[in-house]
C-alpha cells in the first residue's frame, strides 16, 4: 500500500504538459514550529516576526514542461494576492525552474540564484548595504534569476550565468519582458517589476513597495 500511495502521489504531483493539466492548488499555512525551527532564513531581529510570514504551497509548470509543487515564504498581507499571481501563471503555463524556499542553499541568496531558482522571503540585507531588502519583509519575489538577471550601474550581472540574458530582445524559456503577462499578473495586485528600473536593473524581481 505504501508503494502504490507514493506512485499515486508522483503522478498527482508530475503532470506532462501534453496531458490534460491538473487544477491549480495553492494553500497558505502558518510557519509551523518544526519548518521554524529549519529556517535559517529567519531570526530574532528580522524586520518581520516570524508569526507575520505565511508559507504558501503552490503548483507551477517547470522547465521540463511538468507540474511541480513549489513552496514560498511571504509577509502574511501578501500571501493570497502572491498565490493569485501563481494561479495566474500557472493558467498562461509559465515555465518556472524551481520554487524552493532559500533555506535549501543555507539562505545564501548567491546559491539561490545561481540554481535559478524562485524564491521570496530572506532576512537579509541589499547586496553592499546595511539596509534591509524588500525580501526581509517577505514583499518580494525573484524568479528565474538566470533568465533575468540582476544588471548594476557598472554591467555586474548577478548570477554571472546570467550575462547570457542581458539582451532583452532574446525569447527564451521562463524570460520575462516589459508588459507581458508575468508583469501584468504582478501589477493587477499592485506589485512592481525591477526591470522597469533605470540603474541597477533587476530582471528577476517583484515587490509590492517598488523597492
Amino acid at each position: 500500500m505504501k508503494r502504490l500511495a507514493l506512485v499515486l502521489l508522483a503522478f498527482a504531483v508530475f503532470v506532462p504538459a501534453g496531458s490534460a493539466a491538473p487544477e491549480f492548488q495553492g494553500s497558505v499555512q502558518r510557519i509551523s514550529p518544526l519548518l521554524q525551527s529549519r529556517m535559517s532564513s529567519w531570526r530574532p531581529g528580522c524586520p518581520v516576526h516570524i508569526r507575520n510570514l505565511r508559507l504558501l504551497r503552490v503548483s507551477h509548470w517547470g522547465y521540463d514542461g511538468e507540474v511541480h509543487r513549489g513552496r514560498l515564504i511571504v509577509n502574511r498581507w501578501q500571501a493570497w494576492p502572491v498565490v493569485r499571481v501563481m494561479r495566474r501563471l500557472y493558467a498562461i503555463r509559465f515555465p518556472i525552474r524551481r520554487i524552493w524556499l532559500v533555506d535549501a542553499y543555507g539562505s545564501s541568496d548567491d546559491r539561490s540564484l545561481a540554481a535559478n531558482n524562485t524564491s521570496a522571503f530572506n532576512c537579509r540585507f541589499v547586496a553592499g548595504t546595511t539596509r534591509w531588502s524588500e525580501h526581509a519583509y517577505g514583499r518580494a519575489i525573484d524568479i528565474n534569476p538566470v533568465q533575468n538577471p540582476y544588471v548594476s550601474s557598472s554591467g555586474h550581472v548577478s548570477p554571472p550565468s546570467g550575462a547570457a540574458y542581458v539582451d532583452r530582445s532574446k525569447r527564451a524559456k521562463g524570460m520575462i519582458h516589459s508588459g507581458d503577462a508575468v508583469v501584468r499578473a504582478f501589477a493587477a495586485i499592485g506589485w512592481h517589476w525591477g526591470g522597469y528600473w533605470a540603474s541597477p536593473t533587476d530582471y528577476q524581481h517583484f515587490s509590492a513597495t517598488g523597492r
